[in-house]
């Protein structure tokens, strides 16, 4: 595993300038949906946060604050926790919010047709005790359920029932997935999937307004270098991530800046561990090597963190040993070291594992979501090559990508993640 330490952005200059008005930012992948609970991914998540909101959001110092709750605190006599509803507050519509939204938002983001259910595991009920408040009740104590839920965004119960939106369509199209009625500062003005999305500033939004945009153009640029081109062009404002290789080009100009700020998310690899056989071996019939621990650990012990580091990611990266970074809420320090590149220990665990001359598999990789994935997973394929572990690398667009994942279409894949907490 590796955890990115920067998240690369550039921004020109003439962007922030006080008379801006509108501001076009692009960036490599499109929300593939507008519907908040169809699709557990940033790229959904991180744009719909500007259109509907949560109970609690982050901070710029990402610690959790009030939104559409005012405050919360824990249950007495048993687990979990009330939270005090914001009154006053008006959908993009002008619906009134209320607590049967939130209820209603629950029972929708939980149900099995929504890829945020596991958000709400700890969850047995949820009670609207009036207006503006409502309980979630836990199965066990659950300090940590206010900080879970910032991206557990709520919407309205009338509107997604007018509409025929009662559900999330995951893996389909209803309603909410090209259109939107949130609370948030931005409405909503025109969604063409794949192309461009604008956004229009919502008067009646309940907080103070710290902008001056006036619309807000999203375009998805799917190569990171003709992105860049449009940034230095004038076409755009603000595009993430910047190709590593560009960061000191771009610094050099006048007129650009380049952001960069540290990044929860881990990148991993992951295995079939339930998988009872291969499923793109050329020489293991019957059997799935990654269920043994062993196996496990010499593809750690295989790959080269540093090396990966220095030649794909240009030193903006860090190992990692767990799936949770430092400083983050249930980082473990007993595990705060990852296995040592060592390929000759990767070799003698294979001989013990039964495999002393390796084993070929399937590799499944992104070539558009993350920074360098597709570099980072060939880097990979080669090291682990050199213990005798052959990888056949298959690299697709994150919008295919999740829908192999959910099929179980895979031996071995690459996979970003970052905790809700």
């Amino acid at each position: 595993m590796l955890r990115t330490t920067a998240i690369l952005g550039a921004l020109a200059a003439t962007a922030a300038a006080a008379q801006a008005e509108t501001f076009r930012w692009a960036s490599t992948t499109d929300p593939q949906t507008m519907d908040p609970h169809a699709v557990n991914a940033a790229p959904v998540t991180s744009f719909l946060n500007n259109i509907y909101e949560g109970l609690v959001r982050r901070g710029k110092d990402m610690a959790i604050e009030p939104s559409l709750a005012t405050s919360w605190e824990p249950l007495e006599g048993e687990n979990g926790w009330r939270f005090t509803l914001r009154e006053g507050v008006t959908y993009h519509d002008g619906s009134e919010f209320t607590a049967e939204d939130v209820k209603f938002s629950y029972e929708r983001a939980s149900s099995e047709a929504s890829d945020v259910r596991s958000w709400f595991a700890p969850v047995t009920e949820i009670r609207v005790v009036d207006d503006y408040t409502v309980e979630f009740v836990t199965d066990a104590p659950n300090p940590l359920f206010p900080d879970s839920i910032a991206n557990f965004l709520i919407m309205d119960s009338g509107w997604a029932s007018d509409n025929g939106a009662e559900l999330p369509a995951r893996d389909a199209e209803n309603h909410a997935t090209r259109n939107t009625n949130g609370t948030g500062p931005f409405q909503l003005d025109a969604r063409d999937p794949g192309v461009q999305t604008t956004l229009v500033p919502f008067d009646g939004w309940w907080d103070a307004v710290e902008h001056n945009v006036t619309q807000a153009i999203f375009t998805p640029i799917g190569n990171a270098s003709t992105g860049l081109a449009a940034l230095l062009s004038g076409e755009i404002d603000f595009i993430e991530p910047i190709p590593l290789q560009d960061v000191p080009q771009v610094e050099g100009r006048d007129g650009f800046k380049v952001i960069e700020g540290l990044e929860t998310r881990i990148i991993m690899f992951g295995f079939g561990h339930d998988h009872e056989a291969l499923l793109y071996s050329q020489d293991v019939d019957g059997e799935n090597p990654f269920t043994d621990r062993k196996v496990r650990q010499a593809v750690a012990h295989a790959i080269d963190v540093a090396a990966i580091d220095r030649v794909v990611m240009r030193g903006k990266i860090e190992p990692a040993s767990q799936l949770v970074p430092e400083g983050i809420s249930g980082f473990s320090e007993a595990n705060a070291e990852r296995p040592a590149y060592d390929p000759e220990r990767a070799k003698d665990l294979l001989a013990e594992a039964g495999y002393p001359e390796g084993f070929s598999f399937g590799l499944k990789c992104t070539n558009d979501r993350y920074i360098n994935d597709e570099a980072v997973c060939r880097a990979t394929a080669s090291m682990l090559a050199a213990v005798g572990l052959n990888a056949e690398l298959t690299s697709v667009p994150v919008r295919n990508y999740w829908e192999q994942l959910r099929a179980d279409e895979f031996d071995m894949f690459l996979l970003g993640w970052s905790p809700g907490t």
